[in-house]
């Protein structure tokens, strides 16, 4: 799934932030809701928090290209709501989640933002990196802890903005470690990397190279916009390059692209992709046979069909709940997202507080969060990604949400070696 194309660094995206600047004033629209103040239980209470409720917002896609991700997306996090609500919801307040569809639209996303931030206590989903970068100083200014659906480095080292999981230079650096252990990759072979251009792509080249450079091989890559489709082009020039495998930054468009005619000209090697780079959709299409052949996904998460109990009992409530809805990584990603946040609440509630300064300082205590949806994750350094821990996985058209586990979450040698030298 295609969560985060390149964000664009153009007059557009200054534009948006000027609508934005032009909404809100010179300070936040969410510096209206008045100051922050104790409730008749004793709970401070800022931006979102009554006596009887508790608001978070979600800025999200449900009428563009990744309606399928939102929808699923939306619909986990609002199962989320339901059983908090049950078991007596948080502080003793109903969690109500306002959901904004954007429809991956900037301007609309800016818009929307404006409407949204003086009422909402948290965003537990922003779906798009260029929306993200469009709201990204607001949310700052706003304390409005904030899950993105995007895995970008840059994102780190913001307070209030927390990227779930790995970032997609450890990924890649994750997906040549598994080729060379896997694809008997030798020193001086080439691989190749067909990325995105904007901030998912370069992040990922970056992570490549880094692992790369350490094994002894090569990078071909190869830059593309969002709107290639067609591969072709790609595919001959690695092939001229004498590719031994191919890594993928992109979109499932493009997976399957690259994937389905590397494998019509005869170029039948070992491909892996970015999480992003791949929807069960892919699995009805007829790249299908190449890609069950050929794919494999890097991911900070497990597969929707592990045999995690989490996961099976998510999957069992979802399909309950929602039933003709398909079971995909979105769902899992929404959920997982809901529970961290949830923990938050809790413990910011135990603290006394239900401010966004309270909430921010509740997320970021925590040095071990863990679900039981996949591996745990530590919050208290802005600077470093959440988690450094991988999966691998491979399509299986059979499998719910398409994909099944290959290897385990592990963190692939020399990581934090990595870390180390992005710091210098």
């Amino acid at each position: 799934m295609n969560l985060t194309p390149p964000r664009p660094r153009t007059t557009a995206l200054a534009l948006a932030a000027a609508l934005l600047l032009a909404a809100t004033g010179c300070s936040s629209k969410a510096d209206a809701g008045g100051p922050d103040s104790k409730g008749g239980d004793g709970v401070r209470t800022g931006p979102g928090v009554t006596a009887t409720t508790v608001r978070l917002g979600a800025l999200t896609d449900l009428t563009g290209p990744y309606a399928t991700l939102g929808k699923s997306i939306v619909q986990a996090q609002k199962m989320w709501a339901d059983r908090l609500n049950a078991d007596g919801g948080v502080c003793g307040r109903r969690v109500e989640i306002v959901v904004k569809d954007h429809g991956y639209d900037v301007q609309r996303a800016v818009t929307a933002y404006a409407d949204l931030a003086p009422d909402v206590l948290a965003l537990p989903q922003v779906i798009g990196s260029p929306v993200v970068a469009a709201l990204l100083d607001d949310i700052q200014r706003d304390h409005l802890l904030t899950f993105p659906q995007a895995w970008a480095a840059d994102l780190l080292g913001k307070e209030s903005v927390q990227v779930l999981g790995t970032t997609y230079d450890i990924d890649m650096i994750a997906a040549v470690d598994h080729l060379v252990r896997t694809a008997g990759l030798r020193a001086g072979d080439t691989v190749g990397h067909v990325y995105f251009e904007g901030d998912y792509g370069a992040n990922a080249l970056e992570g490549s190279r880094w692992a790369a450079g350490r094994a002894g091989l090569k990078v071909a890559g190869q830059k593309i916009k969002a709107t290639d489709t067609d591969l072709s082009a790609q595919v001959s020039a690695l092939r001229k390059a004498g590719v031994k495998a191919i890594l993928v930054s992109a979109g499932p468009a493009q997976t399957a692209s690259l994937v389905g005619v590397a494998a019509s000209r005869g170029l039948r090697v070992p491909v892996v992709s970015s999480a992003p780079g791949f929807a069960p959709q892919l699995m009805k299409t007829p790249a299908a046979p190449a890609l069950a052949a050929m794919l494999k996904v890097v991911s900070a998460a497990p597969a929707v069909s592990s045999d995690l109990p989490g996961v099976r009992k998510m999957v069992a409530d979802y399909r309950k709940k929602y039933p003709g809805s398909p079971v995909d990584s979105g769902v899992l990603s929404g959920y997982n997202a809901a529970e961290l946040l949830g923990a938050d609440l809790k413990k910011a509630c135990a603290a006394g507080g239900l401010t966004r300064q309270d909430l921010v300082k509740a997320h970021r205590s925590r040095s071990d969060a863990d679900t039981g949806l996949g591996t745990p994750q530590d919050f208290s350094d802005v600077s470093r990604p959440a988690s450094l821990s991988t999966y691998v996985l491979r399509p299986d058209a059979s499998a719910v949400g398409g994909l099944v586990g290959v290897e385990d979450a592990h963190r692939a040698p020399g990581v934090e070696e990595y870390l180390k030298s992005r710091t210098h």
